[in-house]
């Protein structure tokens, strides 16, 4: 536990009820999503703003403790652990601050749980395309911070290609600020160069992300193969066919025997591999695509292509 000047002085900062020292807490945040760690922090600090993560880190600082930010804790590299020293917590910095429709951008809080923002953005016709599969849960802070990506990386890119800028707390305690709104720059891409970097950088409390227009039709596909290389092949051959799909993913035997013994989605036990494959834009480009994709996919099996018949079987697979 941190000696008591520690927690006094971070007390003077957020208030005695924001400090975490209890040791059955402490042990809550002691793990990520991987749930493997065993790093129990000194204290965990619940900030409400920029200002007061600013002088949460100058404290660290002066007291030479260490410090990491932490979002939903769903991450499965470590990076929002830490063994003795503070943890500051972000679960409160989840404000949803400007929608701008016009321009496809939201301002937001790092706090911000990834699949709810695109819940708010959908009367808008927009969403936030990097979905990890804990998007239900990770905040946009830690995404931001793992640089996350999700079955849809393939067409839309991983996290870094939907953020424009952000405000910062730096390693010191001082406030920085990093692209804008404008989305083209001759600067030094300073925002690509941060995203990703597991927090080492600085802590980010306030986030500029891009909004993609949603798809006006989409189509998913199931395709069943008799050997992991024909599977692999056909991959290839989708790519070099031209069809940029918005998600096109893999499973072997292995992992269809382990969601089929959880889930039940109807994918086929016997397959040696499968290709889940969706297609999204407008209706035009679907169906080309979907014709490409029958002619290709014939090369490499014997099994008829399966397209979900509606919204509920599309979610299903």
């Amino acid at each position: 536990m941190l000696n008591l000047s520690t927690i006094d002085a971070l007390q003077q900062i957020v208030g005695k009820k924001k400090i975490i020292t209890d040791i059955d807490v402490l042990n809550l945040y002691s793990c990520d999503g991987l749930r493997l760690q065993s790093s129990q922090p000194g204290c965990v600090v619940i900030p409400k703003s920029t200002e007061d993560i600013s002088a949460i880190v100058k404290c660290c600082v002066t007291h030479k403790i260490p410090f990491v930010a932490r979002g939903s804790g769903t991450g499965l590299s470590g990076g929002a652990t830490s063994k003795g020293g503070v943890i500051i917590q972000l679960s409160q910095l989840n404000q949803i601050l400007e929608i701008d429709v016009p321009n496809r951008l939201a301002i937001i809080q790092p706090g911000v749980i990834n699949a709810h923002l695109s819940l708010e953005t959908m009367a808008d016709g927009l969403h936030f395309a990097p979905d990890p599969s804990s998007q239900i849960a990770s905040t946009i802070g830690g995404n931001l911070a793992e640089n996350s990506g999700g079955p849809h990386t393939l067409k839309y890119g991983v996290t870094t290609n939907h953020i424009l800028g952000f405000t910062m707390v730096m390693p010191n305690g001082n406030i920085e600020k990093f692209g804008s709104k404008h989305r083209y720059s001759t600067d030094l891409d300073l925002v690509g160069f941060i995203t990703g970097s597991e927090g080492t950088l600085g802590i980010v409390t306030e986030i500029i992300v891009n909004l993609v227009a949603n798809p006006k039709t989409r189509r998913t596909f199931l395709i069943t193969f008799d050997a992991v290389s024909h599977a692999t092949d056909c991959v290839s051959a989708i790519i070099k066919g031209g069809v940029i799909p918005a998600a096109l993913e893999m499973i072997d035997n292995l992992c269809i025997q382990a969601v089929e013994g959880k889930l039940k989605a109807g994918f086929p036990v016997d397959a040696a591999a499968i290709l889940l494959v969706e297609l999204d834009g407008d209706a035009s480009t679907t169906q080309w695509e979907a014709e490409q994709l029958h002619n290709i996919t014939t090369q490499f099996t014997r099994h008829p292509i399966e397209e979900a018949k509606d919204e509920a079987h599309r979610q299903q697979l």
